[in-house]
Parts: structure tokens; C-alpha cells; sequence
């Protein structure tokens, strides 16, 4: 690998460290603030919000700037959500401006790798990234857990600053200015990540028109490559696995968290724990797939999907914390094992068909949309006294079976279409060897 792939994987991993933190801290935000349940699961689809609207907008805008000054604007922005929450905006609000910047730094960091990268060195480097990504959740999340705790917050709030009030009385808001720091140390490894070489696809402007108006010029393209994408007989497969997958997963992190409530009676610190073993699990199962498997072997792994949602179902029946750490291990392997080869095979058709930025942008918009969606209805169905364990229920159901469905579709794909799958296929194969 090259020596600035790990100057962005440093950039991640702190970026990604201090997003998860601030989850944990954001549900306890609003949980010692009293408000409702469903609220606090709302922090899900709020987060996505930006993800689905800006789409059109922030590939082409990855495409256009130097990647790793985008990912610096975008912990800029991160930096200014987690103000908001201090200085009294209320929390959902605040969590969508996190929201925006993640949104601007998903296509730079996922773009950068095609342009740093060879094809032969995309699973490897998705493996790395990825299981980067999920040690930056475990310890995220167990780090504002101990944030959020007595012991940890105790310290935070009994230092005072003479002649100067901070407003800082609680404890998730103690935990909330030290992830400021965190973004800040993510976004001083963005400056150091090297320029690529590769061309930048300028924005295009009209002097005679507004900003607005150029920026809707923006949506025609955008939503041709997303049919590009859906039209590529291996994209689309790829597209809908990883939608599907990352719409349940960014769910599940919270459901985890209900669950751990309501079957073993955890309260916030410690349920982040939990959360914690299930990305041990997609780690593991990251870094295996990153071993064994190959671009042009990827659709193999689409049964994986559907044994992930049964295994959802499962988690109804285990109210032993005993049980319950190897149970989410194996969950989360199996999940990491799915998305890693899947997740390449996407980035490696999106790249072909339309660029780097633009495609991770699509990708962003399906995925995010899906969490959005997921999560409004889990959000709305506890409103209406739905259970944890009812959500958990139809989230397994709605996983295996569509990951079913896609399933056939491949299938019927390699049945109507065998040469043109076929070529796609040895496109796969032979980049994955050069």
C-alpha cells in the first residue's frame, strides 16, 4: 500500500472514532434531557437526511476539490454540529449538521482510494478501510459510553476554569467538547494526505445564471448515473446488497442499544458495549473477506444476507449477556463478510461507469436513503408502542427477505444475460489481477 493510504485511514479512523462517540453521547443527550423514545431514535434517519439530499450534489463536489480538503471542510462541519449542541440547539438539529458533514466526507474518503489505488488493491484496501472503520465504531462507541459514565464525566466536570463559565454542567455535554477535539485531530490528518495526481472533473458554471441554478443543473447528472448504476447488470446487485445491508446495520446500532434496555436491563454505558461486539464481528469478518475473496467472487456471498436476517430474528431469544456476545460476534462477521466484496465490486463498476466521487455519491444516496427510511419507521413504530423486540422482528424479516429477492435477481441476470454478466465478470478478473 501506499505511504498515503494510511494517512487516510488515520483521517478515518478519528473522524469515524469520534462520530460513533457522539451517537452515544447524542442518545444521552436526550435521554437525561426526558425526552421521548422515539426521538432518540430519530438521531438515526437524521443523520441520513443530508446523505439523501445533498446526493446530487457532493460527488460532483468530491470529483471537483482535492479529496482531502474535502474531508477537511467536512470535520469542519462536523465541528460546528457538535457546537450547536452545546450552545443550546436542540439535539436532532444539531445531529443532522454532523450529518451533512459526513455526508460530504463519505464519497472523498471512499473516492480516494480508486485514485491512490490500483483495481488488483481495492478489496484488500476496502478490507483495511472497513475493519479500520469498525475498531474506530468498537472503540467509538465504548468511548462515549465511558464518556457519558460516572466515573469518566465526574473528572471531565470537575475541572474549572477561573473567571470563565463554559456552560458545560452535564455529562453528555462534557463528552460532546472532548469529540470536538477528536474532529480537529481528524481533519490536521487531512491536511496531510497527498495529492493524487489524478484530474479534477471541474464544476460546471454559467456566469450568467445564479449559484442555485447551477447547482440544480447538477441533478440531471446525478440521477443518470444512478440509473447507470442500477442498469449495470453487476452494479445493481451490488447496489441493492449494500443498500440493503447498510440500511439494517445503521439501524441495528440503535436497536442494539433498545434491545440491551429492555432484555438485559443495561443502561447507556454499558449497552454501547454490546454495540462494540457486534463490530467486533463485521471486523473479523472484514478482514477475512479481505483475504479470501476476490472482486470477480463477489456475488457469491449474497446468501450470507440472508442468514444475517434470520440471525436478526434470533436476537428475541437471548436474555444472557452470556449468550448474547458470541451471538452478535457471529452477527457481525457474517455482515462484514457480505459488505467488504460487495462494496468493491460497486466502487469498481461506479468507477468504471461515471468516476469516483459521483458513484460513491449514488451509493451514499441508496444506502442513506434506506437507513432513512428504516429508521423513520422504527422511529414512528415506537412512537405507536411497537417493542424493541417487535422491531427487531421485522427487521430480520425485511433482510432475509429481500436479500432473497436479490438473490433471484442475480440468478435470473446470469440466466437472461450470461454474456453480458460473463464480461463484466472478466473486467472484474482481470483488473482484480492488475
Amino acid at each position: 500500500m501506499k505511504r498515503g493510504f494510511f494517512t487516510i485511514m488515520s483521517a478515518q479512523f478519528f473522524s469515524s472514532l469520534a462520530d460513533n462517540a457522539l451517537f452515544v453521547a447524542a442518545v444521552e443527550l436526550l435521554r437525561t434531557s426526558g425526552a421521548a423514545e422515539w426521538q432518540r431514535a430519530a438521531l438515526v434517519p437524521m443523520f441520513a437526511l443530508f446523505y439523501v439530499v445533498l446526493a446530487p450534489f457532493v460527488g460532483a463536489f468530491a470529483d471537483a476539490r482535492p479529496k482531502g480538503r474535502v474531508m477537511f471542510y467536512s470535520n469542519a462541519i462536523k465541528v460546528v454540529g457538535c457546537l450547536m449542541m452545546l450552545f443550546g440547539a436542540h439535539p436532532l438539529a444539531a445531529y443532522a449538521i454532523v450529518g451533512l458533514g459526513a455526508a460530504a466526507y463519505s464519497p472523498a474518503k471512499y473516492g480516494i482510494l480508486t485514485e491512490l489505488l490500483p483495481a488488483s488493491q481495492l478489496v484488500k484496501a476496502n478490507g483495511w478501510i472497513e475493519g479500520l472503520t469498525i475498531g474506530s465504531i468498537i472503540l467509538g462507541v465504548l468511548f462515549g459510553g465511558q464518556l457519558v459514565g460516572h466515573q469518566v464525566s465526574g473528572f471531565l466536570l470537575g475541572f474549572d476554569l477561573p473567571y470563565f463559565d463554559t456552560g458545560i454542567d452535564t455529562p453528555p455535554e462534557a463528552a460532546i467538547l472532548v469529540l470536538i477535539f477528536i474532529y480537529a485531530l481528524a481533519a490536521w490528518f487531512n491536511t496531510r494526505i497527498p495529492d493524487t495526481g489524478v484530474q479534477m472533473r471541474p464544476l460546471r458554471k454559467d456566469p450568467s445564471r445564479s449559484m442555485w441554478c447551477n447547482a440544480l443543473e447538477l441533478l440531471p447528472d446525478f440521477w443518470t448515473c444512478n440509473s447507470r448504476l442500477w442498469r449495470d447488470r453487476l452494479g445493481q446487485i451490488s447496489l441493492s446488497t449494500t443498500t440493503l445491508f447498510w440500511g439494517v446495520s445503521g439501524n441495528l446500532r440503535y436497536i442494539v442499544l433498545a434491545w440491551s434496555a429492555a432484555a438485559l436491563g443495561y443502561g447507556t454505558t454499558k449497552a454501547s458495549s454490546l454495540v462494540g461486539v457486534v463490530a467486533v464481528g463485521t471486523a473479523v469478518g472484514a478482514v477475512l473477506a479481505s483475504m479470501r475473496m476476490r472482486l470477480d467472487m463477489a456475488t457469491r456471498v449474497i446468501p450470507l444476507g440472508i442468514c444475517m436476517g434470520v440471525l436478526v430474528i434470533f436476537m428475541n431469544f437471548i436474555t444472557n449477556v452470556w449468550l448474547a456476545a458470541p451471538f452478535l460476534i457471529l452477527l457481525g462477521g457474517i455482515g462484514g463478510f457480505l459488505v467488504v466484496p460487495m462494496n468493491a465490486l460497486l466502487q469498481h463498476r461506479g468507477h468504471n461507469l461515471m468516476g469516483a466521487g459521483r458513484s460513491i455519491a449514488v451509493q451514499n444516496f441508496n444506502e442513506q436513503a434506506c437507513i432513512l427510511g428504516l429508521g423513520a419507521f422504527y422511529s414512528v413504530s415506537t412512537k405507536f408502542g411497537l417493542s424493541a423486540f417487535g422491531a427487531i422482528t421485522a427487521f430480520g424479516v425485511v433482510v432475509a427477505g429481500m436479500m432473497w429477492m436479490i438473490m433471484r435477481w442475480h440468478q435470473n441476470n446470469l440466466k437472461r444475460y450470461p454474456e453480458e454478466v460473463d464480461h463484466l465478470l472478466q473486467i472484474a478478473r482481470h483488473d482484480d489481477h492488475h
